[in-house]
C-alpha cells in the first residue's frame, strides 16, 4: 500500500519512475550564446576548426532545420527551458526578467524530482540576478552577460571573482561537477558566454555597437584564422531595397549596405571565441570516456539563436525573422537512440527540447507545452503523427538598437515560404518564396501575383497565433 501511495504521489508530481537508473541517460545541455548554425565546421565554410561539436553530430544527428522561436538571448533560452512561446512563459526580452525567471517551470526542476542530480554552469541571462533558481543542486552562474576576462561568480548562493578567461573558467565548473562521485543519473546545463561579444552600456542606456575588439577570444587563439577571408552569402552587404520597417531612417545611423554589415576581422573574432567552446567539449568527452559514461550520456550542443554576418547590411540586429538570425545548430549523441549520421529535415524548434529531455529521462512533461519530443526523429521509422509544417516566430519590440525600434512581429514559416507582420507599423508586411529565394532578397509582399499566397500565409499566421496561444 505504501509502495502504491508513493507511485500515486510522483505521478501527482508529473513525474514518471524508471524502473532503473541505468537506462536515463545522463544529461549534458551545451548552450552557446549567439551560434549561428553555419559556424561549424560541418556545416559552414571549411577553415573551420570545430572538431568536437562536428563528432557529436557525427557519431549522432545533426538538425538540418533547427529554429529559434524567438531569436534574442533572453526569450530564446527561456523556452529552452519551458518548451513554452514567450507569449506564454513572461520572458518576452532582455529587460530584467528575474523575479519572473524564478516562477519558471522548467525541465531541470522536473528531472531533479524525478531524480535526477542537476547543476548549472554559465550565464543565465535573464536580467543582472545570478543567484541560483529552483531545480538545481549545484549552481554556478555569471553575473548578467559576465565579463570575458576575470566575471563575478554566484557559486551556490556566494559571489566571488575568478581570475582567467571565462570560456576556460566556466568549463573548469563544468568539469568539477562531472568529475564528482554521482549515485544517480545528472543534468548538466552549460551556458557560455561564448561567442557573446563583451558589450559597453553607455550613459544614455544603449549598447556599444560590437565591432574585432568587442570579440575576444582566448589568448591561444588570437592567431586562428590569420589571413583569412569569410566567405559571405549572397545577401550579404546587399542593401535592402523592399523592406519597408528596415528601411526606415534610424537617427545617426547611415542606410544599411557595405559599410554597415559586419567586418570579416569580427567575424572571425567570434568564431575564434568558439573555439575554446569546442576544446571544452573534447575535454568533456574525455572526461565520460575515461569514466565509461560516454556511450550513456546525450550530449546537446545548441544555440540561442543566429546571428548577421552582414546579410542586408546587418552586423548586430540578430533579433529579426529572417534565416541568419533564427536558424540555430542543433545537434545530439546518444548511442542504441541515435544512430551515427542521422540528419532529420523537419523543421524542429527551441521548444522542442525540453519535453525530447524529459522523455529520455522519462519524466512526464506538462501536457500544455507547445514544444514536441523529438525521440520519434531520433530513434527514426514511422511517425505516430504528421511532424509540424509551419511554426510562429515572434519578437517584443524593444528601444535597445535604433534601426530596429517599433519592429516587433509576428511571422509564421512553412518548408517554402515566410510571412513575416510587424505588428508596430501597418503595410510593411514581408513575404518570401524561401524555394525560390532562399537570401530573402525580394518581398512579394506586394507581388500582385503572390496575392492569393500572401492571403493563405495571413490565414496560417492567424491559426498559429491561436493554436500556440497559452502554449
Amino acid at each position: 500500500m505504501k509502495r502504491v501511495l508513493a507511485f500515486l504521489l510522483l505521478g501527482l508530481a508529473g513525474v514518471t519512475v524508471s524502473r532503473s537508473a541505468a537506462d536515463r541517460p545522463n544529461i549534458i545541455f551545451i548552450l552557446v550564446d549567439d551560434m549561428r548554425w553555419d559556424d561549424l565546421g560541418s556545416t559552414g565554410p571549411a577553415f573551420l576548426r570545430t572538431p568536437n561539436m562536428d563528432r557529436i553530430g557525427r557519431e549522432g544527428a545533426r538538425f538540418r532545420n533547427a529554429f529559434a522561436t524567438t531569436p534574442l538571448c533572453s526569450p530564446s533560452r527561456a523556452s529552452f527551458l519551458t518548451g513554452l512561446y514567450p507569449h506564454t512563459h513572461g520572458i518576452k526580452d532582455n529587460t530584467d526578467r528575474s523575479p519572473q525567471s524564478h516562477r519558471l517551470t522548467t525541465f531541470p526542476q522536473l528531472l531533479q524530482r524525478g531524480g535526477y542530480r542537476t547543476g548549472f554552469v554559465g550565464k543565465w541571462h535573464m536580467g543582472n540576478d545570478s543567484s541560483p533558481r529552483p531545480g538545481f543542486d549545484h549552481w554556478v552562474c555569471l553575473e548578467g552577460q559576465g565579463s570575458t576576462y576575470d566575471p563575478m561568480l554566484n557559486v551556490s548562493g556566494r559571489a566571488r571573482r575568478e581570475k582567467g578567461y571565462v570560456t576556460d573558467i566556466l568549463h573548469r565548473h563544468a568539469m568539477e561537477f562531472l568529475k564528482q562521485p554521482h549515485d544517480r543519473p545528472y543534468l548538466l546545463f552549460f551556458a557560455h558566454k561564448a561567442m557573446h561579444p563583451e558589450t559597453v552600456q553607455r550613459a544614455d542606456g544603449s549598447l556599444s555597437d560590437p565591432n574585432a575588439s568587442n570579440f575576444i577570444p582566448a589568448e591561444r587563439h588570437r592567431d586562428l584564422y590569420a589571413g583569412v577571408k569569410y566567405p559571405r552569402r549572397p545577401n550579404a552587404l546587399v542593401p535592402p531595397r523592399d523592406k519597408p520597417a528596415l528601411q526606415r531612417p534610424a537617427a545617426g545611423l547611415p542606410p544599411l549596405g557595405p559599410e554597415t554589415g559586419s567586418t570579416d576581422e569580427s567575424i572571425l573574432g567570434r568564431l575564434r571565441m568558439l573555439a575554446a567552446v569546442d576544446e571544452s567539449l573534447g575535454e568533456i568527452i574525455k572526461v565520460l570516456e575515461t569514466s565509461g559514461q560516454l556511450d550513456r550520456t546525450l550530449i546537446v550542443v545548441t544555440g540561442d539563436h543566429g546571428y548577421f554576418y552582414g546579410e542586408h547590411g546587418l552586423s548586430v540586429e540578430r533579433r529579426l525573422a529572417y534565416e541568419e538570425s533564427i536558424r540555430i545548430p542543433l545537434l545530439m549523441r546518444l548511442p542504441g537512440v541515435i544512430a551515427p549520421r542521422t540528419e532529420p529535415g523537419e523543421m524542429v524548434l527551441s521548444l522542442d527540447l525540453a519535453p525530447t529531455l524529459l522523455e529520455l529521462g522519462q519524466v512526464a512533461a506538462p501536457a500544455d507545452r507547445y514544444g514536441r519530443s523529438l525521440v520519434p526523429l531520433l530513434r527514426g521509422g514511422r511517425l505516430a503523427t504528421p511532424w509540424r509544417t509551419e511554426f510562429l516566430v515572434e519578437y517584443f519590440s524593444d528601444k535597445v538598437f535604433p534601426r530596429i525600434n517599433q519592429m516587433g512581429y509576428r511571422a509564421v514559416r512553412t518548408s517554402r515560404w515566410k510571412l513575416i507582420n510587424y505588428t508596430d507599423l501597418a503595410g510593411m508586411d514581408e513575404l518570401y518564396d524561401l524555394e525560390a529565394d532562399p537570401y530573402e532578397m525580394k518581398n512579394l509582399a506586394r507581388d500582385a501575383a503572390a496575392g492569393a499566397t500572401l492571403q493563405q500565409m495571413r490565414s496560417t499566421l492567424a491559426r498559429v497565433v491561436q493554436e500556440t496561444a497559452g502554449r
